[in-house]
């Protein structure tokens, strides 16, 4: 049995999946190009080296996702309308469970070693809170489209607030199923 790694979820489908997305807004790509731009949108805190980026390319290869071809010393991969399919198909899927697919935020929580999954969630909403703040921080707020985002932020925040402050006003329910008499 292969063991699991403790760095984190598939950082290999993570990777070639990044890699499809690339090809598919940028039309080509090489190894090298696929690192620098990984760690570029990870901050530098993820950096993959070439025993993960080529083995992820030769992957996407191999399952007719991507097509390759020399171009002077370099490697250079190509989408093939078959990856573009894929990438349809995944980001439809996407959508799907981003809407009503199942919540596995209580088996995440147990995974990761917290007895409360409510706290697990709290500690991650405070986690991508503080990466958001920061993105919008770093682009300035001169575009339209990053006032809106910042909106949107600020609506969703005040929406959860009022419904916390509903449930708290709210009478406590019985505990368990009452028999009618």
């Amino acid at each position: 049995m292969k063991p699991i790694s403790p760095r984190g979820p598939m950082p290999g489908r993570v990777l070639s999946l990044y890699a499809l997305a690339t090809l598919d807004r940028e039309g080509r790509l090489h190894g090298y190009e696929l690192a620098e731009r990984i760690a570029s949108r990870t901050d530098g805190t993820w950096r993959p080296g070439p025993g993960a980026i080529y083995p992820a390319l030769g992957g996407l290869s191999e399952r007719g996702l991507a097509r390759s071809k020399l171009e002077g010393r370099r490697r250079v991969y190509h989408i093939t309308p078959e990856g573009r399919a894929f990438l349809r198909r995944l980001r439809a899927g996407m959508l799907w469970r981003a809407r009503g697919g199942p919540d596995l935020g209580a088996l995440w929580s147990e995974i990761a070693g917290h007895a409360d999954p409510g706290r697990f969630r709290f500690e991650r909403l405070r986690h991508e809170t503080e990466r958001m703040t920061d993105y919008l921080s770093r682009a300035g707020s001169g575009t339209a489209d990053l006032r809106l985002l910042r909106k949107e932020v600020r609506d969703l925040l005040a929406r959860a607030e009022r419904q916390l402050a509903q449930e708290d006003a709210a009478p406590p329910r019985p505990r368990g199923r009452r028999r009618p008499t």
